[in-house]
């Protein structure tokens, strides 16, 4: 028997039935190792060896593949054909070479853009080895994030700063803070337009003003009301008699976009069909694991030669030999380094859009087979018509500007939304020549102001990301999502991104303490390293070893800085943000008024606390809880010691905190507490441990939790039901232990 691991239980169903007998096909169902989450499992002093352990939950999994194995007489290790899915099959096999399962059986591994039985049997064909670059990418990749992790967030725990600092997250946030700060900052700027009704041939048409008295009128020539008052002064009242002075025409073209990469997936799911990022992956995973889409984590725009045959051959039949050009439409990948699969994202058959779909399964597919058919037709054409006309007293020329499109080519499936705007102003004018009358019927002035840069949407902030070649195929969606969740941003019903108080006060100490971290060009050379690594055209440890020296250098420099000059930095970095009016004035005792930071999250204080008590709340929308005296770190509740361990009066007495956790000190005072006694305490107090989610009961739609360490041991939870266990069950085991548990109550 052979035996193939995946990394979906859905894709694991769709294989096994192409493959029958004679093959077994599991899930690892996602990453089955990570680091030990605790300091020193990258010991960056010993060229950055890592400790790995077998993640909460995921022991069943393994036990699965173990057993299966025994019974095997080879191993196919098929994760996903990228660099994450590359490390779960490292994983595997170092996972199954520790438990010295592997001898006398053999090891592929296989890797499938597409989930369909040509595909999977091709592969099986031509199996290869692990990919050690991809993997080694993968380890610079988790280091990293480890290091930042374990290095800059317990700084922004103990400072009540934020939750975390992701690698690439915390650009992202920079990048909205920074879009609402230029949105403030702005300053519109008055400006005119000119438009006229024109008659010829008893049609009317409209035209704008092009040039006056032989200056050419750009956008922002006609600056004030004066100045268009004085134009059309010159011109005179309607009706106006003008004459044709040029006519161009010319034919132009449309060109279809190229299909799918994620990225622009992820942008026109947005526009078209209003998904979050992460709702756009979720389905596109699972038509991929169907069988029914090529691999949706990607940078290329390419497809391949049999593919587009398919395609060019269900146009001619459907809308006729003219929607096909000569020869295919070949799209150049923008993306420098594209490698995350050999093609862009399509549909696997063309004959028709598949049936049976429903939801956003349905809604995203129908999308992709549009975008992927429309790449191989023709051209949409236009004829164009331009004309100048000029008033009878010389002193004005209008341009009015006409197109009619004449060949529908990939319009007649698919259009972007640039496309759907274009076609709004399409227009057709009058037969004009140079010579003939025109009656200027009506002058129509418009005052307008320059607009402040848009705020960022989860398409246009992917799309940023993208241009600045920072984060990947594999990470947008995540991107997108973590930001979110940890209240950096929110989101309006335009879905237009906002910067919380807490997204304010994360990026203006990033800015001051980690500049590298939040620099795009930084960033963007991170990404462009581990691409390299990837390739085989650097080395892992001296990757890692030139991330990890200016970042340790800038995490030892903020530990030292005390947390009222990081308070004061914040109030210059938000000044603005904060006072727009410029008042900054106590109403109730004339001091000066700032952010504080709490538990709770950042507020606005009055220096003079605790003589003064006065707090008003940041913002409206903010998710944060209205702050109490109680909750306000100043220098006369905190005590820095040093390492960044703070000495602090709560609602329950003394206590130390190092951030990560807090340990009561009732016999410790202001005056007696020294630091060597908070690490003491720190030392001696027992983490809690974090519960382990098992998995949602059906009965009452609620999440079971296994909680390793409770007041009489292990126990499980769900919807206020415990129940003492031994060791964490599976989800059908801790289902009926719930449910019989809930029906004695």
């Amino acid at each position: 028997m052979n035996l193939l691991i995946v990394e979906s239980p859905s894709k694991a169903k769709t294989i096994e039935k192409y493959l029958g007998a004679g093959w077994r096909v599991i899930a690892s169902v996602g990453h089955v190792r990570d680091l030990v989450p605790e300091n020193g499992s990258v010991d960056t002093n010993n060229n950055f060896a890592m400790r790995w352990q077998i993640m909460p939950g995921k022991e069943k999994q393994i036990k699965l593949i173990t057993d299966e194995l025994k019974k095997a007489d080879a191993v196919y290790l098929a994760s996903d054909p990228d660099r994450e899915g590359e490390a779960i099959a490292w994983h595997l096999l170092d996972i199954l070479k520790s438990k010295k399962l592997l001898k006398d059986k053999k090891v592929y591994r296989v890797a499938f853009h597409e989930i369909t039985k040509k595909a999977v049997l091709a592969a099986i064909k031509e199996p290869r080895e692990i990919d050690t670059n991809l993997v080694d990418a993968y380890l610079v990749r988790r280091a990293l994030d480890y290091l930042i992790g374990f290095g800059v967030s317990p700084l922004l725990w103990r400072r009540n700063l934020g939750k975390s600092a992701g690698r690439v997250q915390s650009v992202a946030v920079k990048l909205v803070v920074d879009r609402e700060k230029e949105i403030e900052e702005f300053k519109p700027v008055e400006y005119w337009s000119l438009e006229s009704v024109c008659r010829a041939q008893d049609a009317d048409f409209k035209s704008m003003l092009a040039r006056f008295d032989g200056k050419k009128i750009e956008k922002m020539t006609i600056e004030n009301k004066d100045q268009i008052d004085n134009i059309l002064g010159k011109i005179g009242n309607p009706e106006i008699r003008a004459n044709v002075i040029n006519v161009e025409k010319k034919k132009t073209m449309r060109k279809p976009a190229a299909p799918f990469t994620t990225s622009t997936l992820q942008q026109e799911a947005a526009r078209k069909l209003y998904f979050a990022s992460k709702r756009t992956m979720s389905a596109a995973q699972h038509l991929y694991e169907q069988g029914l889409i090529t691999y949706m984590r990607t940078d290329a725009t390419n497809l391949n030669a049999d593919a587009v045959n398919e395609i060019r051959a269900f146009i001619a039949r459907e809308y006729g030999e003219n929607f096909v050009p000569k020869s295919p439409n070949v799209y150049a990948t923008k993306s420098k380094n594209a490698q995350e699969a050999h093609e862009a994202i399509r549909p696997t058959h063309f004959d028709a859009p598949a049936t049976g779909l429903t939801g956003d399964e349905a809604k995203l597919y129908d999308l992709i087979w549009k975008r992927t058919i429309a790449c191989q037709m023709r051209n949409a054409e236009f004829d164009s018509v331009a004309a100048d006309i000029e008033t009878e007293n010389h002193v004005a020329v209008f341009h009015a500007v006409g197109s009619t499109r004449t060949f529908d080519g990939f319009t007649k499936v698919y259009t972007e939304d640039k496309d759907d705007e274009e076609d709004k102003r399409e227009s057709k004018l009058p037969v004009l020549n140079i010579g003939d009358e025109i009656k200027i019927t009506e002058l129509v002035p418009e005052q307008h102001f320059t607009q402040a840069p848009p705020r960022y949407t989860e398409a246009s902030l992917v799309k940023k990301l993208e241009e600045l070649g920072i984060g990947r195929p594999s990470t947008y969606a995540t991107i997108m999502s973590t930001i979110v969740d940890r209240n950096y941003v929110e989101q309006d019903k335009q879905r237009r991104f906002h910067p919380t108080s807490g997204g304010w006060v994360i990026a203006s100490y990033l800015n001051k303490y980690f500049t590298d971290l939040v620099d795009v060009n930084f960033t963007a050379k991170t990404e462009d390293t581990l691409d390299d690594v990837s390739n085989g055209k650097q080395d892992k440890i001296c990757a890692l070893k030139n991330f990890w020296q200016p970042t340790d250098a800038m995490i030892d420099g903020a530990r030292g800085v005390k947390t009222s000059d990081i308070i004061d930095e914040i109030n210059t970095f938000m000044h603005n943000h904060l006072f727009a009016d410029g008042n900054d004035t106590c109403p109730e005792c004339g001091g000066k008024l700032g952010i504080k930071l709490s538990k709770f999250g950042p507020f606005i204080g009055c220096e003079k606390y605790p003589t003064c008590k006065y707090t008003k709340q940041l913002s409206k929308t903010d998710k944060t809880t209205q702050t109490t005296e109680s909750a306000v770190q100043t220098k006369s509740d905190a005590i820095e010691l040093g390492d960044g361990i703070e000495f602090r009066v709560g609602k329950f007495g003394p206590y130390v905190t190092d951030g990560a956790k807090n340990v009561a000190a009732k016999q410790y005072t202001h005056e007696t507490i020294t630091l060597d006694a908070a690490r003491e305490l720190l030392a001696g107090a027992k983490k809690k441990a974090e519960p382990i989610k098992i998995g949602e009961n059906p009965e009452t739609k609620k999440m079971i939790f296994y909680y390793p360490t409770g007041r009489y041991g292990a126990y499980i939870s769900s919807n206020r039901v415990n129940v003492s266990v031994k060791d964490m069950p599976d989800l059908d085991t801790a289902i009926k232990l719930i449910n019989d548990k809930a029906k004695k109550k």
